[in-house]
């Protein structure tokens, strides 16, 4: 379901619950730069959008997932994971705050995510609506375009460090602002919700695909549902700056992501991988990557995202084991039996201090859900 007017014989879509959404439309680093700039807008048809409406809204969602909600202020814009009772990310949900409800944006896995929730609603005063039918997500970087009818606006957090959050980053860690070097300064990543009545009427000055938003996300250091495989945790992502509270008490998981932070370090790390150009091609999420391990080369990890950037050339994100060395040379699998060539930004330190930049533990909370 598409209301974006687009050249659609020139489209590209992509496949799975990307059918309906253009991949590119054949100019993706003309695409790229029209994006960055503002005189376009980024086709985000398959994200899943609800409302939460109800008296308990806010209590009800705070005590589920990883975000402090109970005090969210309206037009706020944040995002929250839901955990499984190991600490691994299992949904991500970007979050809209207004007077009397939330918009909740799903880029994958909506409807599980909801029926979950859904599941542990019991006598709460909370009620999840699916608005896809009627309001579909456009990426724009910075302030939405002229005329573009918007309903409501997520503006990307990132890389701010929450009030209650931290940074696992190597750039800031232990800080409580992000570096003003962080390069998530760089594209101002902002999701449009527009009714899809209004929608279809509006002639856009320019249309980019998919692509185009994942090279900027990529270029921003910025995690998304792309880069979670079914052993993520929060800390491999740095993704607790912005969508974890570290002092809010119990929910789902929330003794995973505790351990980590004060007894112990995350098993992989997300690096920013320079890749090889010189095949004019860029291996796919999933890829394995090599290093050289005793002697040996060894898989130490896979790329989660990948793009051709329209300044960098080959970009990706990838997981890697944590005690890989930062000065290592990283290989990346390509066609056939090909390696490419890698260089490496470190995005999650190689090693953290036990509670750096942590805040203090609530102790009262902990009390009393211990029963002490």
């Amino acid at each position: 379901m598409n209301s974006l007017r687009y050249p659609r014989s020139a489209a590209v879509y992509g496949i799975d619950e990307r059918a309906d959404e253009v991949q590119h439309f054949g100019m993706p680093l003309k695409e790229q730069r029209d994006l960055a700039a503002g005189r376009a807008v980024a086709d985000l048809s398959s994200f899943r959008v609800y409302t939460l409406t109800g008296e308990d809204r806010l209590r009800w969602l705070h005590s589920l997932t990883t975000q402090s909600l109970e005090n969210l202020p309206a037009g706020t814009s944040t995002e929250t994971l839901i955990l499984s009772a190991t600490g691994h990310i299992e949904h991500w949900v970007r979050i809209i705050a207004e007077e009397d409800s939330l918009w909740l944006i799903f880029e994958t896995g909506g409807e599980e995510a909801v029926e979950w929730l859904n599941s542990m609603r019991f006598m709460m005063r909370a009620e999840i609506t699916d608005r896809t039918p009627e309001f579909q997500s456009v990426g724009t970087v910075g302030p939405a375009p002229e005329g573009l009818p918007v309903q409501a606006e997520w503006n990307d957090p990132w890389p701010a460090i929450g009030a209650g959050s931290a940074s696992y980053a190597a750039l800031d860690l232990g800080q409580e602002q992000a570096s003003p070097k962080h390069p998530g300064h760089t594209n101002d990543l902002r999701i449009q919700l527009c009714p899809r009545e209004q929608l279809r009427d509006w002639q856009p000055g320019g249309v980019a695909g998919r692509d185009a938003w994942e090279a900027l996300r990529i270029e921003n250091w910025r995690p998304s549902p792309q880069d979670v495989d079914s052993k993520t945790l929060v800390g491999e992502l740095d993704v607790l700056r912005t969508a974890v509270h570290l002092a809010k008490g119990c929910y789902r998981g929330q003794e995973a992501v505790a351990r980590v932070h004060n007894l112990g370090q995350v098993p992989r790390r997300l690096v920013f991988l320079h890749v090889d150009g010189s095949t004019h091609t860029i291996p796919r999420p999933g890829a394995e990557v090599y290093a050289e391990v005793r002697g040996a080369e060894r898989v130490i990890g896979h790329l989660t995202s990948t793009a051709i950037h329209y300044e960098y050339g080959p970009v990706a994100l990838a997981l890697i084991r944590r005690g890989t060395s930062p000065d290592a040379q990283l290989l990346v699998a390509g066609d056939e039996d090909e390696k490419l060539p890698t260089t490496v930004e470190e995005i999650v330190a190689f090693k953290r201090e036990n509670r750096v930049g942590l805040p203090q533990i609530n102790r009262e909370v902990d009390l009393r859900r211990f029963g002490r």
